[in-house]
């Protein structure tokens, strides 16, 4: 949901005049709950001053692949002599891939739209909101109630507070996907997924990229492992400045805010200072929840130290007969996460047999669509020292398949942690192609099976297909407890298999 302008919630008298069954404040997966209401035959309000179809399909998980998967066929071509092909990349046609990634976006968004507008159960609100009371929300110079209400506003770009940052044209998730033309020179601050996405793409098409990291990681909220070595890969890519503190940018604007010139942008590492120069500055510095311009806090719903609602396993809010889903609770900040928590909430106003569901986070995958891709699920090697458990590590390098030989993956590798008393999976984290879809047997195996290894090393897995180095990684996995693991090689570690 877009955030109103202005740092306060307006306040507006005006009469109440209509209440609903259910309102949801928010056009992406509280839509899922919305639709089970409708089914039902109740009355809904749906509040989303924006497009419709939420941060996932306007500004996020949908144009981003789109761009990524364009960048992803450059850097095909571009590699194109290691598999005999004499071919070139001779540039992009920027607008065309604009158009037709925002060409889908807006149509779809314009679909959901025209879909709710049709529905005479759904009343749609497309002005912004903010909470009179714990149940009344004013929206626009009209107040409302609900008897059940879903919060799933979602969250904006974090601006750090950057001296001159104000005055600086620069780029955000929100924006990037309207971009014009292709920057010559890109400068991101921030080292996390998205940073790291967006930079691969514009990478990919040509564009000189920097990216500046607080840390000395990128992803860093990743396995250990696998940040070191995407930070590694990334960094012979790219130039990545690590460690530093951004001072100062700048950027000549005209009066209407149009921005005139290069970006420069002064940085600190340890005692040292420089600058860099660009012609786009991109900021991914984090998200913060819109519960402030909904005046969440004023309305007396709990928030946690990072403004936040604060909801229990069933996804309640402090005030009863109101819950929250997506991003605006921070749990699970993905699409899929979203949909997930739509399905619990769903399932505890709607079932007929009364019984609460409970969310459960403990298997919940993610992805990163950089290059090289990473994905993981359960328990880092981190957290598991963290916590002080035995564990037992197995890994396997795309190179030692027949399929990863085929690709000409030198890099990528799948890494599963066990438990060695259960032989059960931990955790498991892939970095290297396709990624984000060899980790679905593992998430199938951690929900059907309950993590049981032997589930994938039972399995026939089709030769020479990618998903072998999955099953390689589970025959890896060495149960002589992780200090025998931990002073092996990765070749050491690999079992001696022919492709």
């Amino acid at each position: 949901m877009e955030k109103f302008d202005g740092s306060t919630p307006l306040t507006i008298k005006a009469e109440r005049s209509r209440s609903f069954d259910l309102i949801v404040v928010g056009g992406g997966s509280g839509l899922n709950v919305a639709a089970a209401a409708a089914k039902k035959g109740l009355k809904v309000a749906v509040i989303e001053p924006g497009p419709l179809g939420g941060t996932c399909l306007n500004r996020g998980c949908i144009p981003s692949k789109m761009f990524i998967e364009t960048g992803e066929i450059a850097e095909k071509i571009k590699r194109a002599a290691l598999f005999g092909l004499d071919a070139e990349f001779k540039g992009e046609d920027f607008p065309a891939i604009v158009g037709r990634t925002m060409g889908f976006v807006d149509e779809e968004a314009a679909g959901i739209e025209e879909a709710i507008k049709a529905n005479p159960k759904y009343t749609l609100f497309k002005k912004f909101a903010h909470f009179t009371g714990p149940k009344t929300l004013m929206v626009g110079a009209e107040e409302i109630e609900g008897e059940k209400i879903i919060i799933a506003a979602g969250t904006r770009p974090s601006v750090p507070p950057i001296s001159g940052l104000d005055k600086t044209a620069y780029q955000t998730s929100d924006t990037i996907f309207r971009l014009t033309e292709l920057p010559k020179r890109m400068v991101f601050i921030g080292g996390g997924y998205i940073s790291c996405e967006m930079a691969s793409f514009f990478g990919n098409l040509g564009s000189q990229i920097t990216v500046i990291d607080r840390g000395n990681l990128l992803i860093s909220n990743e396995d250990e492992e696998i940040a070191q070595k995407f930070t590694e890969v990334f960094s012979r890519q790219y130039q990545v400045v690590s460690n530093a503190t951004v001072a100062e940018v700048s950027g000549p604007l005209t009066s209407a805010g149009v921005q005139t010139g290069e970006v420069k942008i002064r940085v600190t590492v340890g005692n040292q200072s420089q600058e860099i120069v660009g012609d786009v500055l991109f900021v991914a510095a984090g998200r913060v929840p819109n519960t402030d311009s909904l005046g969440c806090k004023e309305a007396g719903y709990a928030l946690n130290e990072r403004g936040y609602l604060v909801v229990n396993e069933y996804m309640e809010t402090s005030v009863p007969g109101v819950w929250a889903l997506g991003d605006i609770v921070g749990k699970a900040p993905f699409k899929h996460g979203a949909n997930y928590e739509a399905r619990i909430v769903a399932q505890n106003i709607f079932a007929d047999d009364g019984k609460k569901a409970a969310a459960d986070y403990r298997v919940m995958p993610h992805a990163v669509y950089s290059s090289p891709q990473v994905a993981g699920v359960g328990l880092r090697e981190q957290d598991l020292k963290e916590k002080k458990m035995d564990y037992a590590v197995g890994r396997y390098p795309y190179i030692k398949t027949g399929m990863g030989k085929a690709l000409q993956d030198e890099e990528g590798f799948v890494k599963v942690l066990a438990d060695p008393k259960t032989r059960k999976i931990l955790g498991a984290h892939i970095l290297g192609t396709d990624a984000s879809v060899l980790i679905h047997e593992l998430v199938v195996v951690l929900t059907a099976a309950g993590g049981d290894l032997d589930a994938i090393k039972n399995s026939i897995h089709i030769h020479p297909a990618l998903s072998e180095v999955v099953q390689r990684a589970v025959n890896a996995v060495s149960f002589d407890g992780p200090a025998a693991a931990a002073g092996k090689t990765l070749m050491e570690r690999t079992s001696e298999q022919r492709l």
